[in-house]
């Protein structure tokens, strides 16, 4: 039996109220999941950037957008 099915097992006897908090823990977990992953993302591309904010790139700055 697989970690799913443990823990469908274990919340399947249990009455409907508790088994909507269990839920609404699950859904609150993965979107907390969501919110890191964001966050990690975001990080990533301020550093990757934070390399093309040098002195010898300034004369690139003044170029019009086509």
């Amino acid at each position: 039996m697989n970690l799913a099915e443990q823990v469908y097992q274990a919340v399947k006897p249990l009455p409907d109220p508790i088994v909507q908090e269990i839920l609404d823990f699950a859904l609150f977990l993965r979107q907390r999941e969501a919110a890191v992953e964001w966050q990690n993302l975001m990080h990533a591309q301020t550093v990757s950037l934070s390399d093309w904010d040098n002195t010898e790139d300034e004369v690139w700055n003044n170029v019009p957008a086509i």
